[in-house]
């Protein structure tokens, strides 16, 4: 089937995301900077927009998912605190990484890769050229999913193992996602909320953690320009797909 096709590239691209940061492991900084872009431009050109476009579409409270992004900034704020006051080594705690917090966020980003899936399978179900449409725009961005997985584990210490297994989860998430469609609907209410918590989720990510620390040691302007080719990437593939 078609879309099984299309599912088997979104593997493809979150997969070459991930071995690329990788391989690149030496330069995480560099791709740091450009993910903490990336994250940040996910949440103001591509999700906020989808909320607000839902709660139009839907007659839903866009307030609801609003309040969830606030609530999902500050659920995973808390739990770095608490994972890092857990650890009982304060040098741990200074550097403001834990190995717990790199495994919420790589699982968020599988649970978002799981939805992409649903989102594609929706669209096939609508027709054939709004589903193409959707898969090309979710392949587009699993490339940086996929980096983003390898940062956010590696940036918070987690080893080559963990990686590894945690971009398979992610890259096999859309996959699993567009097979849901043919079994279960997810409601439009916990759509909402889920939105209003994983922007978020990734604007702290973003901007709390992955952006201090690309510029922490290595500030360059160099650093500064692939923060800002983050932010315009996924303001051009939004717009372009």
């Amino acid at each position: 089937m078609e879309v099984i096709m299309f599912a088997a590239l979104t593997f493809v691209s979150t997969l070459l995301g991930g071995i690329f940061a990788l391989k690149n492991r030496s330069k995480l900084h560099y791709i740091m900077s450009f993910a903490a872009g990336v994250l940040i431009a996910v949440c103001f050109f591509d999700l906020m927009p989808e909320i607000f476009s839902m709660a139009t579409e839907k007659g839903l409270n866009v307030n609801i998912s609003l309040a969830f992004v606030v609530i999902g900034f500050l659920a995973i704020h808390l739990l770095e605190k608490f994972a890092l006051i857990h650890t009982h080594h304060e040098e741990e705690y200074a550097s403001h990484h834990h190995p717990t917090v790199g495994l919420v966020g790589a699982s968020g980003l599988a649970i978002h890769s799981f939805l992409d899936g649903v989102g594609i399978g929706l669209a096939f179900q609508v027709n054939a050229t709004v589903g193409v449409v959707v898969a090309l725009a979710v392949i587009a961005h699993d490339f940086t999913d996929g980096l983003n997985t390898v940062t956010l584990m590696l940036s918070n210490k987690n080893d080559t193992k963990k990686t590894v297994s945690l971009l398979l989860l992610d890259s096999l998430a859309p996959i699993a996602g567009v097979l849901a469609t043919f079994i279960i609907s997810i409601p439009d209410s916990f759509l909402q909320i889920y939105l209003g918590f994983f922007v978020g989720f990734l604007l702290y990510i973003g901007s709390s953690d992955l952006l201090p620390e690309a510029h922490s040691e290595h500030s360059s302007y160099r650093m500064l320009a692939l923060t800002v080719f983050g932010v315009l990437f996924i303001f051009v593939v939004t717009r372009i797909l």
